[in-house]
């Protein structure tokens, strides 16, 4: 569709949604529609939870933030649950600020971002309809015209309680405008958006010498006063303030704890009892959710005042870490370089994780648990299952530190590097070594970085290095074990038979000479040995395998290569063993006999066409791994 029809479509659909009326009007639709009342917090809670939510491993994971942000699924539970939904029940929670602590690039502006993303399109839906009174700078509530000696009877009849009185402005415009007459009061629907100053408003420090007051609460207008006779006159008053602007949605307060103190005395009452002062007027009514961002050095730096602890009871701190998952890092990393111009570098696989397991281990905090080492702790975190270790593990190790992911290496720092090594050299390739040796340069450069991390952080990249040897490896390692697919059937086959006569006692019958042998053991073991499997654990394996079989057979099923994930791995990796060899020479020797190079040249192919790499990158693969056999 052309961008100006879609454009068209657009403001045909805001004149669609536009609604006004008399506040009789309202009433009739208050009455079809209740939830058109609800306040701030509500409205948020209601917005992330409308976008859907699942159930995942005991959590609940919401829809509204998959897209965006990556690994921080509890942080984000418990700030729906703990603090959205508990507001949202107008329990006292609401009464208080929300600050989201956590260290740089971790996410907290993303999510602030999202929430306001999120009401403007959500202000333009049926469930997230807003409604104010006319004309009203403040977009304010269309209830607050409701006396207060008549409230009790409005929630009997409506069941909708009201919170908050009318502002000056509107009371005099009551009276003036309308001769008092609440029912004649014009109503009209309301977009939030943070480019029109509707419903949506952010707040950020600057010089405290030079930053006015009016900046949250909005000023007086002097150019009217000899017109209106009065600075009281609520004419003669400008409600243009943060605070008034957000009215009805959510402020952003950016890096709230670097303001001067005065500016943050106006949100204990705005807090608490849901208002705030504004120039010569009476306490004026807000209902707005305030949400902050701050680092955890100022965190600890305002606590520890004396003189804000008035404030620091009104505040909510939700902690915000860093993602302690190498597979949602990656994902973090991808996203970044979607958004950015190095979409067409062709990244080879594995290099953004090889990254992110760096960066992931710069996060994690020793384990105390005995058994445990920081890169199994990382496989635990990641969903992975490590042998011997299980869920009620992995809770525990999450228990040793609370402040795990408050510190360590940004996804920016990562990404900064990647793009360095890209520009500096005019890649149109980068590989994991290339990323892992950009690091490492990065390091050195780091004015921010302490020399005892830094010594930690160069022993992460050498682990982060192993890894990638691993996955390499296993990369070409598939790759020719494919080429040699007949003979990975063959050896699997043969593999069951033995499993199979010796779980069930029997012997086997030689197809050639018809006499009775028993079950291979030496072959057995010499496939299970290459995935870890125990002398003690080997029988437990067998009989998984049998079972595993005799379920494809109720099925109808053939049991084959790829049925057993670890089954295929050990068979691979026994092939693999065997074609060493065929690997070291068909990296190693300059000039390749004719078969050798036409093997090299299949593995090369298979790496392009099924697992995502190009030809500089699948080559270099190839040699890398031919050095490391080599060794």
């Amino acid at each position: 569709m052309d961008i100006l029809k879609k454009i068209e479509n657009f403001r045909e659909e805001e004149e669609r949604l536009k609604w006004e009326g008399t506040f009789a009007d309202y009433l009739e639709l208050l009455r079809e529609k209740p939830y058109v009342a609800q306040t701030a917090h509500s409205r948020v809670y209601h917005m992330i939870k409308d976008a859907g939510v699942e159930e995942e491993n005991g959590g609940k994971k919401y829809s509204f933030f998959s897209d965006q942000i990556y690994g921080l699924e509890e942080s984000i539970e418990k700030l729906v649950e703990e603090y959205f939904h508990s507001a949202a029940k107008r329990l006292d929670v609401r009464k208080r600020i929300l600050l989201l602590m956590g260290p740089v690039s971790g996410g907290k502006s993303t999510l602030v971002t999202m929430l306001k993303r999120g009401l403007e399109q959500y202000s333009r839906s049926d469930q997230g309809a807003v409604y104010a009174i006319k004309g009203c700078p403040m977009h304010e509530d269309p209830l607050h015209l409701i006396p207060q000696h008549l409230r009790g009877d409005f929630f009997e009849e409506y069941g909708v309680k009201i919170e908050g009185n009318l502002s000056p402005l509107n009371m005099m415009r009551l009276e003036q405008e309308y001769g008092g007459r609440i029912e004649d009061v014009m109503v009209e629907r309301i977009f939030f958006s943070e480019d029109k100053r509707t419903g949506i408003g952010t707040f950020s420090p600057s010089d405290p010498k030079s930053q006015d007051i009016a900046d949250l609460t909005g000023s007086i207008d002097f150019s009217t006063i000899a017109e209106y006779g009065s600075e009281s006159d609520p004419r003669a008053y400008r409600f243009d303030g943060e605070l008034n602007k957000a009215n009805r949605g959510m402020m952003e307060f950016q890096e709230m704890l670097k303001c001067d103190e005065k500016f943050l005395w106006h949100l204990l009452s705005l807090t608490q009892e849901g208002n705030f002062k504004a120039g010569r007027f009476a306490l004026i009514s807000a209902d707005e959710l305030i949400v902050a961002h701050t680092n955890e050095s100022e965190y600890k730096s305002f606590i520890s005042n004396k003189k804000n602890e008035a404030l620091h009871s009104r505040i909510i701190v939700m902690k915000i870490p860093y993602n302690l998952k190498v597979s949602e890092e990656e994902r973090i990393y991808k996203k970044m370089i979607q958004d950015s111009d190095l979409s067409h570098v062709h990244i080879a696989p594995h290099a953004l994780k090889v990254a992110a397991i760096f960066t992931i281990l710069t996060r994690l905090k020793d384990p105390k648990k005995q058994g445990v080492d920081l890169v199994k702790k990382m496989r635990l975190y990641d969903g992975e299952s490590v042998e011997g270790f299980n869920s009620q593990d992995l809770e525990e190790l999450k228990a040793e530190h609370p402040d795990e992911g408050m510190s360590g290496i940004d996804p920016r720092y990562v990404i900064n590097r990647i793009s360095s090594a890209i520009i500096r050299k005019q890649l149109t390739s980068i590989n994991a070594l290339d990323v892992l040796r950009s690091i490492k340069e990065g390091l050195n450069q780091h004015a921010s970085i302490s020399q005892e991390d830094r010594e930690r952080y160069m022993d992460f990249i050498a682990v982060a290095r192993k890894e990638y040897d691993k996955i390499a490896k296993k990369e070409v390692q598939k790759a020719f074990v494919y080429s040699y697919d007949e003979s990975a059937k063959t050896l699997m086959d043969n593999y069951l038979d033995n499993v199979e006569a010796y779980c069930n006692k029997n012997k086997l019958r030689d197809p050639l000479t018809g006499e009775e042998m028993t079950p291979d053991e030496k072959l057995m073991r010499s496939i299970e040995e290459q995935i870890g499997i125990s002398e003690n654990a080997k029988k437990a394996f067998r009989e998984e395998i049998l079972i595993r079989i005799s379920a494809y057979a109720r099925k109808g099923k053939k049991f084959d290569y790829n049925s057993h994930e670890r089954l295929r791995e050990a068979i691979q990796k026994k092939l693999f063993a065997d074609l060493k060899d065929i690997v070291k020479i068909t990296t190693s020797v300059k000039t390749p006999d004719e078969s050798q190079l036409k093997k090299v040249n299949e593995v090369i192919a298979r790496l392009i066409d099924e697992h995502g790499y190009n030809s500089t990158s699948a080559n270099e693969l190839l040699r890398y791994v031919g050095s490391l056999l080599n060794r």
